[in-house]
């Protein structure tokens, strides 16, 4: 018996398969079973902000789980305490902000869900939402995810939502009175590092405000410093009413949160929402000592210079493939010119280098936020040999033709493999 005959027997198959078992991790790379070496620029899907097994997380692990690990929200700690006051700090919150802790993404954003809905009450029953958004699986968000393909399985869905092109122009039309909320995600990561048009941001601030509808950032993939601001919204220079943050603010510890501002901040009351292990003390102390790191290492500063650095070497590979680059900082999109993704991920990773295709034509680039000049050296050469593997693949494949490319051949041909 294999580990994949394992995992094929043992674990649900929402997942597909594994396409590798990791035993261990150190900073910027992982080892497989056989004591392969990887370089990884997915970071656990933009979540291991300081890569793997940095001393700051280990640490604060070990210190708090010998303290104090779960009390519940009956109580208060101060680990709790601490990071709520840094996420409003970095956010920008002000005095008015308040933060509600859950254990992922999808939580923070049932609990916005939420928001929204106590904000419109019977006199609002709408909620905008942009087509090809990704805000989560559970049933709540997978109402607010703008994708039908994965909707269909589990209809019908929470009613309410109505999905809107990615435009100014959408967003005019649609909004009213009757709307209570407009669920944004800065840069639409899950469809493919899908950048918003110019001016986005500030158009959908003045008009949710000069309609009274509450404006909240889905900020999971695009937060705690991967844009090259703290958050996304920071480039903009707008005030949201709520934003949903995960994935990179505890650095490999499951934690999620919402932070309010202003008004919304008064929303909920007793009652309303709650969470079991949401917030408990060995979550936010590690999430805090993430932020603390990210913050004392300017880490910030280092993803919007890496990003820009990243760009460049990648518009300088020698390769027909690449048609360009999408995102901000260390949220990197590569876009192909055929359906070439999985194959060049497959690819990579033979050549011991982990990317992400989050479509057929996308690869997806989300690296920890301190790598340097040796990591991305180290990366271009990777991908640049999956890159070309790809192409001489493609030079033995069948003759592309106006309708199929060799490429859609291809990539079919490695799926089903």
């Amino acid at each position: 018996m294999t580990w994949q005959d394992d995992a094929g027997r043992d674990l649900v198959r929402s997942f597909g398969d594994r396409m590798a078992l990791f035993v261990r991790g150190e900073g910027a790379y992982l080892w497989d079973a056989d004591d392969r070496r990887y370089l990884d620029f997915l970071a656990g899907i933009a979540v291991n902000s300081l890569g793997h097994a940095h001393p700051a997380f280990v640490e604060a692990i070990a210190g708090q789980a010998a303290t104090l690990a779960h009390v519940s929200n009956y109580f208060a700690t101060l680990p709790q305490l601490e990071l709520a006051g840094r996420l409003k700090r970095l956010s920008g919150t002000g005095d008015s902000g308040r933060v509600y802790f859950g254990n992922s993404g999808a939580e923070a954003n049932e609990a916005a869900f939420k928001l929204a809905r106590l904000h419109g009450g019977t006199e609002r029953p709408r909620i905008l939402a942009l087509t090809d958004a990704f805000h989560g699986r559970t049933m709540g968000t997978l109402a607010l995810t703008g994708k039908p393909h994965m909707q269909e399985p589990f209809l019908p869905m929470t009613p309410g939502v109505e999905f809107i092109d990615s435009t100014i122009e959408a967003l005019e039309a649609a909004l009213d009175e009757r709307v209570s909320a407009l669920f944004v995600e800065p840069i639409k990561g899950e469809a493919g590092v899908i950048d918003l048009p110019d001016g986005y941001l500030r158009a959908a601030r003045e008009l949710t405000e000069r309609h009274g509808v509450l404006l909240i950032l889905d900020e999971i993939q695009t937060g705690a410093g991967r844009t090259g601001e703290w958050f996304a919204f920071q480039h903009a220079g707008i005030t949201p009413d709520a934003i949903t943050v995960a994935k990179g603010i505890g650095g490999g510890f499951p934690i999620g949160a919402l932070i309010t501002f202003g008004a919304a901040s008064d929303l909920f009351y007793p009652g309303t929402h709650g969470s079991t292990f949401g917030g408990n003390a060995l979550g936010t102390a590690v999430s805090s000592a993430v932020l603390a790191e990210i913050e004392r290492e300017d880490l910030v500063r280092n993803a919007a210079e890496r990003g820009e650095q990243l760009r460049a070497a990648i518009a300088a590979i020698d390769t027909t493939l690449i048609d360009g680059c999408r995102g901000q900082g260390l949220l990197i999109g590569i876009g192909l010119r055929h359906p070439l993704a999985k194959a060049v991920v497959a690819a990579a990773q033979e050549h011991g280098l982990i990317i992400n295709a989050p479509n057929e034509q996308t690869i997806r680039l989300v690296p920890a936020l301190n790598i340097g000049d040796v990591e991305i050296d180290e990366f271009i050469s990777l991908f640049t040999a999956a890159l070309h593997t790809v192409e001489h693949a493609l030079l033995l494949d069948a003759t592309p033709t106006e309708d199929v490319p060799a490429g859609a051949v291809l990539s079919d041909r490695r799926e089903s493999e």
